[in-house]
């Protein structure tokens, strides 16, 4: 399998991501694959998928648009809007990221790091916590 159908093959997974389709994982990451975001840190398959898992459990109707993505060699970066609403909520919340993604010689995902600003995308967000998350911004910028 060359890198451009694995990275085509994780690119489809997440746009259509669903509860039933995590079990997916098993197909597209490495048995021993590294998964690094703002709140987990884990390696192999299970806990990859556990973690896209309680993804469903947390939120309401996620899911990713990816906007960008650029291969090279086995490494390839990836630029996505992740959208979701919070449990009892209607109001649709979007998260600015993106994930480096690194293939091994198979065409799994070897490594997953994803790279956004969980204070500015997630917690700002949150009413009280929100306005100390501003406050603080406005203090360290003098």
């Amino acid at each position: 399998m060359t890198n451009r159908t694995a990275l085509d093959r994780v690119l489809h997974f997440f746009e259509n991501v669903s509860l039933q389709s995590v079990k997916d994982i098993a197909e597209l990451y490495d048995a021993d694959a590294y998964f690094k975001d703002p709140f987990n840190e884990v390696r192999g398959q299970a806990n990859i998928i556990h973690i896209f898992e309680h993804m469903f459990k947390q939120v309401d109707a996620p899911r990713f648009i990816i906007k960008q993505s650029i291969l090279q060699d086995a490494d390839a970066f990836i630029v996505w809007n992740f959208e979701f609403k919070m449990r009892g909520t209607k109001q649709l919340q979007t998260i600015h990221g993106s994930s480096h993604v690194r293939f091994n010689t198979a065409g799994k995902v070897a490594y997953h790091r994803d790279y956004w600003d969980a204070a500015e995308e997630l917690y700002e967000k949150i009413p009280v916590l929100g306005n100390l998350m501003r406050f603080i911004k406005r203090k360290a910028r003098g």
